[in-house]
């Protein structure tokens, strides 16, 4: 399958489905923590996926390529870092702990992969 737009990159997918997976769980959270923990958890999972959107359409150019992936993976570190709070504060169980990492793992995994290969990406 060609890649037209960044919704086809497999990375994109992961991670607009881990944010929605988080979207989901935070609903949950006590209304004291939306101004903290719900607020900073909701944007650093959706800001990857806005971040890797601005990456695809910077992929002519590996410098700037590479500075968006960059942000990428600073946006999923801190969105398991908001993960462990939410565990350690009885917010979320271990399961859903556990597959929310695993997923982030895979997605920082994915995005390491594209900026240490620029060139297969630009066109």
């Amino acid at each position: 399958m060609k890649i037209r737009a960044h919704r086809d990159l497999e990375t994109y997918k992961l991670a607009f489905d881990a944010a929605m997976l988080i979207f989901e769980s935070t609903k949950k959270f006590p209304k004291e923590e939306v101004y903290s923990l719900t607020d900073q958890i909701r944007r650093s999972s959706r800001s990857v996926c806005a971040n890797l959107a601005e990456a695809f359409r910077k992929r002519k150019y590996p410098k700037h390529f590479i500075s968006k992936l960059s942000d990428c993976e600073a946006e999923a570190a801190e969105t398991q870092v908001w993960l462990e709070f939410s565990v350690e504060c009885n917010y979320i169980d271990q399961e859903k702990y556990k597959d929310l990492v695993f997923r982030y793992d895979k997605i920082l995994g994915k995005l390491g992969n594209m900026s240490l290969q620029p060139e297969k990406w630009s066109y």
